[in-house]
């Protein structure tokens, strides 16, 4: 049994482990930015803290020390990591625990699905505060009670590695948190040599009783330690920053969160703009799609943005082309919009006839509050966008959600900057299949015009000039095909009568614009003439990345006005042959895999229902499986570490040796049954704690093999290991089941030497 630490070894041990670890949990910093995240790691390190010392003190077994833990766990888990499920702020809740279980399992996957920084949203603590306060039992009980206490620096190390693997993309300060974690780790290992090295000179001076021995452990030697660690510290520090500054990574950094599917995927769903025709409809062109209130005159409302056009639809993203656009992120409680410039607006939502995925939104995005009885739900189905401003709820908003969003409003250039506009950085996915006539078209629009600003003006303006609106769903209304595939645009920009509406304007403006070097995209969404939002108040425009005030929104929508009547075609003059198009190829695929967002995934209903049953059964039970492999793993792990230690000795170089070896086998099987042999004690005395006649023979056979001078025979060899094997079952005898397994993954023999053994050959 390891003895009791002294004050020191505590107090220095518990301060090195506090500021290694605060280091370390400083790169969990990014994930929370909040001062529940602060209070979380004061409470861990300090109920951890408290565990292991008490442990080491009154030597306590590892199940006691886990369960302390566990209780721990329990006892504070909710007021420091679900703080938002407790009573008075401090008394947890029935709801509290289930969901403080719940996140050690589910915690750390939802970090990586949801926009930085979480703060304290729902359970997202518990990941942090379950790795803070394991690291902080673990790394403190190794540290004061384990033979080799330096291995007690990996727990801050594990912290850190976990914090960097679970960060952001973009960390703030790269350099600043590893080296500081460098520097206490290093300084912690030097006292860990020189507090041994001390130690070992005392015990020296006690047994031999030469004073002149201790002459070699001075201040002098100490400081020399100190200020080489120092030296070789400053040395690597330079070397890193230096390094890091001469060659800087060429990419960003790569973290889990870059890796992982997001779970919202917007083209799992039609595209919005597809859909644009229905809120035309008799039934829905004058009912209340949803009311808002706060919004100011002339402001748009938005549904969705579409960036990749594939000569059928524009969507929402692209599974071709890496695009922003199409990365959907929950949200916890804000989003960070101090780097963009504009107006602060909060507006109040409530749905009516409207329904969809898509969430009505303005500007923008920096927090929402939904209300109602389904608003935790709503709140949890939220994803956003910030490239596009595009929100969405997964399921699907319906009449009587509310909810009030705040949001800022880009600032937009007046209408004499729009010719001084130029290209701007954004990228979007390359059009395909764009017809010969949006070129022929935009050439005639910019033909004497000079500069891209002035061409994407003349380009709005000739689309405006030209053309006529016409929704088709009235008897009085020309014929007005829906839909802004290739042959439609085409068929748009080529008639006679340039007859369409938002949908077809937007898509050729925005095809126009990507042509004149704008990155363009078209926007689904509303422009009401009040609080009440109808159908008829549906539109559809263009933003254009320009690199004096980023995306700005572009209106081509002609204006309502009465269209002429087709002239009659003179047969005198010889018409020009139509342009062919040809037809667009659809991909299948795109529509097959097209999918409910809330529906799983079942079984066919022809399978028989055994079979379905079994199949259930067999996943259950590969669960069941899997999560008790990986609660025997360690305990596998200790057994064939032990299985390896006999090994080597029953199979050493000399003959010597495996009789050596075959004793300390027996002495450590005493060890693990818990009895606790001094550590001087020769094998006569630890062969008197074993008791019984059989191990005083086996120490006698292993004294006068080691200090005989004549070599023993492999009989003899033979001989001392079937005396283990026999002792070692006698120490078994009288024990249960339970004391017999216990003595098998007991750790008490394996440390210091014995595992450094392990990997020698």
């Amino acid at each position: 049994m390891s003895p009791r630490p002294s004050a020191t070894v505590v107090a220095v041990n518990t301060v090195m482990l506090w500021l290694a670890t605060v280091v370390a949990a400083s790169a969990l910093w990014p994930i929370y930015a909040s001062s529940a995240f602060l209070v979380m790691v004061a409470v861990a390190l300090a109920v951890g803290t408290l565990i292991a010392i008490l442990g080491a003190i009154f030597r306590w077994p590892a199940f006691v020390v886990m369960l302390a833990t566990v209780v721990g766990f329990f006892a504070v888990g909710v007021p420091v990591a679900v703080p938002s499920k407790t009573q008075f702020g401090v008394l947890p809740t029935f709801e509290g625990l289930i969901d403080l279980v719940a996140g050690v399992a589910l915690g750390w996957k939802q970090l990586l699905t949801i926009t930085l920084p979480v703060g304290d949203y729902e359970a997202l603590l518990v990941p942090a505060f379950v790795l803070v306060l394991l690291s902080t039992v673990v790394g403190l009980t190794v540290a004061l009670r384990a033979q080799w206490g330096e291995l007690g620096v990996l727990a801050p190390i594990v912290v850190f590695i976990v914090a960097t693997a679970f960060g952001p993309e973009f960390p703030d300060r790269p350099l600043i948190a590893p080296i500081a974690l460098m520097v206490i780790v290093l300084f912690w290992l030097v006292w860990f040599r020189w507090y041994r090295r001390r130690t070992a000179i005392r015990m020296l001076v006690s047994r031999t009783g030469d004073g002149a021995a201790g002459g070699a452990e001075t201040p002098i030697a100490g400081l020399r330690t100190v200020v080489a660690a120092g030296v070789i510290m400053a040395v690597a520090s330079v070397g890193a920053v230096a390094g890091a500054a001469a060659l800087p990574p060429s990419a960003d950094r790569t973290v889990l969160r870059t890796t992982i599917v997001q779970p919202f995927d917007p083209r799992d769903y039609v595209s919005p703009l597809a859909g644009f025709r229905s809120f035309w409809r008799p039934n829905q062109a004058d009912a209340s799609q949803f009311t808002v209130d706060g919004l100011a005159d002339g402001e748009r409302i938005r549904l969705a943005t579409m960036d990749t056009y594939d000569g059928i639809v524009f969507s929402v993203g692209s599974g071709d082309v890496s695009t922003e656009s199409g990365s959907f992120t929950r949200v916890p409680y804000r989003f960070d919009q101090s780097g963009g410039s504009g107006d602060r607006v909060s507006v109040a939502v409530t749905i009516d006839a409207y329904s969809g995925v898509w969430l009505p939104t303005i500007g923008q995005f920096e927090s929402i509050e939904f209300a109602g009885g389904d608003a935790a739900d709503l709140r949890n189905a939220f994803y956003y966008n910030d490239v596009t401003g595009t929100a969405a709820v997964i399921g699907g908003l319906s009449q009587g959600d509310s909810y009030t969003l705040t949001a800022v409003v880009p600032r937009q250039p007046t209408d004499d900057q729009w010719d001084t506009l130029t290209p701007g950085s954004a990228t979007v996915p390359t059009p395909s299949s764009v017809p010969a006539e949006v070129a022929t078209k935009l050439d005639e629009y910019t033909a004497d015009v000079d500069g891209a600003g002035p061409k994407l003006v003349a380009m709005i303006a000739g689309l405006t000039a030209e053309g006529y609106i016409s929704h088709g769903v009235g008897a009085d209304e020309p014929a007005s095909r829906s839909g802004h595939a290739a042959d439609r645009i085409a068929e748009l920009l080529s008639a006679p009568r340039m007859i369409g509406d938002a949908e077809q304007y937007a898509v050729a403006a925005a095809l126009m614009a990507n042509q004149l070097g704008f990155a363009a995209r078209v926007v689904l969404g509303f422009q009401p003439q009040s609080g009440v939002v109808r159908g008829s108040d549906v539109s559809a425009w263009i933003e254009v990345s320009t690199a004096q005030f980023g995306w700005v929104a572009l209106d081509p929508t002609p204006p309502l006005r009465e269209i002429p009547d087709e002239q009659p075609p003179d047969n005198a003059q010889v018409s020009r042959p139509p342009t062919i198009v040809p037809p667009p190829v659809v991909d299948s695929e795109r529509f097959d895999r097209q999918t409910t967002p809330d529906s799983e995934q079942e079984l066919p209903p022809d399978l028989d229902p055994v079979l379905q049953v079994l199949l259930v059964l067999l996943r259950v039970i590969g669960w069941v499986l899997l999560a008790a492999a990986i609660v025997v793993a360690p305990f596998l792990l200790i057994i064939a570490a032990k299985l390896r230690r006999r090994r080597l000795r029953r199979h050493a170089p000399s003959a010597i040796e495996q009789i050596s070896g075959g004793w300390q086998e027996f002495e450590d099987a005493v060890i693990d049954h818990g009895l606790s042999p001094a550590a001087s004690a020769t094998r006569s005395e630890v062969a008197t704690i074993a008791g019984g006649v059989q191990s005083q023979v086996l120490a006698a056979v292993a004294d006068r093999a080691i200090f005989s001078p004549d070599e023993p025979v492999a009989s003899d060899v033979d001989s001392v290991w079937r005396a283990v094997d026999e002792l070692h079952a006698s120490l078994d005898e009288g024990l249960t089941r339970w004391q017999r397994l216990k003595a098998r993954i007991s750790l008490r023999s394996l440390g210091g030497y014995s595992v450094r053994d392990l990997f020698k050959r």
